[in-house]
């Protein structure tokens, strides 16, 4: 994360399988963006898997790092998040989760070994996800007449903005994601085409 205009995440979701001592560990990898994001994986893994011993996950969201969270989820404290969030960040990942689930096989491993385990596991998952780079874009909501919708979406367009969410009526809402590194430019040409209120 050395550089602040943009970000490593995963392309896309990806699975991994580790055994040690009879007990099994699946490592899923999601790409997210927001906590309900999380919430929402973490539902549909529980209810995937109703007999799994524990669900231990890690993620980190945004670029300021300051926006993560891991949890043990019932293992010896320390010994399953800290090492799953230790991996997205050897990677320098963000809007990045990882859940892994046990199945207990009835060998105790030991808190070095839980660590060693959850740490494989994560980092299998990981290997097999693609990882890409993005722009770091921040979140704008564009107001103004539908005569200048072609003026508006040129600007987007030449800047490479995400358009989010938009309502197209007489007057028009367009909530856009602005490349942070052509954010300046991008607020310069719409305050020239007049009329447009940026929030």
């Amino acid at each position: 994360m050395t550089d602040p205009d943009f970000y490593y995440t995963i392309e896309k979701p990806c699975v991994a399988e580790f055994k040690d001592r009879g007990s099994k560990f699946i490592a899923y990898t999601f790409p997210i963006a927001t906590a309900d994001d999380f919430k929402k994986h973490l539902q549909q893994l529980k209810k995937e898997h109703p007999k799994a011993a524990h669900l231990c996950f890690a993620y980190r969201i945004g670029t300021d790092g300051n926006n993560f969270r891991s949890t043990d989820a019932g293992e010896p404290s320390g010994t399953a998040g800290k090492p799953i969030l230790g991996q997205i960040d050897s990677k320098q990942l963000t809007n990045t989760l990882v859940v892994v689930v046990r199945y207990f096989g009835g060998t105790l491993l030991g808190v070095p070994g839980l660590i060693n385990a959850y740490k494989t596991a994560a980092a299998l998952a990981l290997q097999l996800a693609p990882i890409v780079q993005k722009q770091v874009e921040i979140e704008h909501t564009l107001q103004f007449d539908y005569t200048q919708m072609n003026e508006v979406m040129s600007v987007l367009k030449q800047y490479q903005c995400t358009v989010i969410n938009q309502e197209m009526q007489l007057f028009c809402i367009i909530k856009a994601g602005i490349p942070k590194r052509s954010l300046q430019d991008v607020l310069y040409h719409l305050k020239e085409l007049q009329n447009i209120a940026v929030a």
